[in-house]
């Protein structure tokens, strides 16, 4: 007996094994009449395991089987059957699912995978898909979230009975109108089964070549905000700053803000120069007040003569005087203002400032050339020797103690002659060794 299962990515037409699980095939054929899966959610899709359904709230908690209609809450879910065993071996099975302890109740899937052994024996496996399995691999390849829910809902529509070999229980009324769809459905913030998601359609190739430029451009600045190049992915250029460069390496500042205040009033204009060297890198930026001014330089001054180069003038894309503040906020960082984050802030007073190097010498620590304090320095360090070697090395320096050892060294063939102290040493380590020995003569 067949069943033809439509939903909102195409059809599927499933053969039920009556023969094999006659209890779970009128189970479903009668909540199929009941309309209970009409606008069911496929509210779990794993790809290449499982596309699970037949919750008609679409929590994965609920769905009653139609033995519950029929004689009662008590009744709701049946017992599955086992005999005879049928494996997920193949794509494209219908099984029940089990709600615990080998009952069945309306929720079912589709295996997408084959050989899922571990799935045997847990859930009842009631007939298998004959026609539409395109329609299994678009759900297979849909995009789900963290919890395996796909993000644009996919919904039975309707299910169409072919033939109905079991007779209708008493007091058993099949539906003929649909469910329409509850409010819970209505207000759901996912994607709706039945909206075009396509952004495509309708559009020329031109427009459809524009929007997924913009959409790598768009991949390209949230790549470049991860690494920490931009300071927003949403940051764009000022429109009122040229990017001059093929300039000769004599132009300088000045020359390029006469020439190009010929258009309106220039804020900054700076030809960028190596940091060691500061020799031109042959290319600027110019910075107008005005938007217009920036626009009639750019149509005019492209290509032009300047000091025996042809320039070529664009619009700037920089934005490395943009820094980011946190919560949406942009600030334009100003060079000659000091660092708020640094320990001590920088006099705006020129003359403060110090070229460390061609001066070095005003890094190193000021010597003071008091009396009293080389002074009160050598007594200190004469004190300290004093405590250290007893007050016998008052006149002694360390190289003259260095040459008094090594000239004992030659007297005594090149062996270091050892200080009383060392004496003493060794001749305790030999005392603690004869009585160790006589110890242990003793005890044996």
């Amino acid at each position: 007996m067949s069943v033809v299962v439509e939903t909102t990515l195409g059809d599927v037409t499933v053969d039920l094994y009556t023969k094999e699980r006659p209890k779970s095939c009128l189970n479903f054929l009668k909540l199929c009449k009941l309309k209970r899966y009409n606008m069911c959610l496929f509210y779990m899709v794993q790809p290449d395991f499982i596309a699970q359904t037949g919750d008609p709230q679409g929590s994965a908690k609920g769905g009653d089987s139609v033995y519950g209609e029929i004689y009662g809450h008590q009744a709701r879910y049946y017992e599955a059957e086992t005999n005879p065993r049928i494996k997920h071996t193949k794509k494209g099975l219908i099984s029940f699912v089990n709600y615990g302890n080998g009952m069945l109740g309306s929720q079912f899937f589709f295996t997408l995978g084959e050989d899922l052994d571990y799935l045997d024996g847990e859930h009842c496996v009631f007939g298998e898909i004959v026609e539409g399995f395109d329609t299994i691999d678009k759900i297979n390849a849909t995009i789900c979230d963290q919890s395996d829910r796909p993000y644009q809902d996919i919904r039975i529509t309707h299910t169409v009975i072919l033939h109905d070999p079991y007779d209708d229980p008493p007091g058993f009324e099949p539906r003929a109108d649909s469910p329409e769809p509850t409010e819970e459905m209505l207000k759901s913030s996912r994607i709706g089964a039945d909206e075009n998601i396509n952004d495509y359609a309708g559009k020329s190739e031109e427009e459809i070549n524009e929007m997924i430029a913009a959409k790598e451009a768009k991949a390209r600045a949230t790549i470049l905000e991860m690494v920490g190049d931009l300071p927003d992915a949403d940051v764009a250029p000022p429109e009122n700053v040229l990017f001059v460069c093929k300039l000769n390496p004599v132009t300088n500042d000045d020359d390029l803000e006469i020439i190009f205040s010929r258009f309106g009033k220039v804020k900054s204009c700076e030809v960028i120069r190596d940091r060691k060297t500061q020799e031109s890198l042959q290319y600027a930026f110019v910075e107008f007040e005005e938007e217009k001014a920036c626009e009639q330089a750019y149509f005019k001054m492209d290509n032009v003569l300047i000091d025996d180069r042809r320039i070529h003038v664009d619009f700037s894309q920089s934005v490395s005087k943009y820094r980011w503040k946190g919560k949406g906020r942009l600030e334009i960082l100003d060079e000659k203002a000091p660092d708020p984050g640094s320990k001590k802030t920088i006099s705006n007073n020129s003359n403060n400032k110090v070229d460390l190097k061609k001066n070095p010498e005003a890094a190193r620590r000021p010597r003071s050339k008091s009396r009293e304090a080389r002074k009160i320095h050598r007594d200190r360090s004469r004190s300290r020797d004093n405590n250290r070697y007893g007050g016998k090395r008052d006149n002694r320096s360390p190289v003259r103690d260095r040459r008094r050892s090594r000239s004992r060294e030659d007297r005594n063939g090149g062996k270091r002659e050892r200080s009383p102290r060392d004496r003493r040493r060794s001749k305790s380590r030999d005392d603690d060794r004869s009585v160790h020995n006589h110890n242990k003569h003793r005890n044996e």
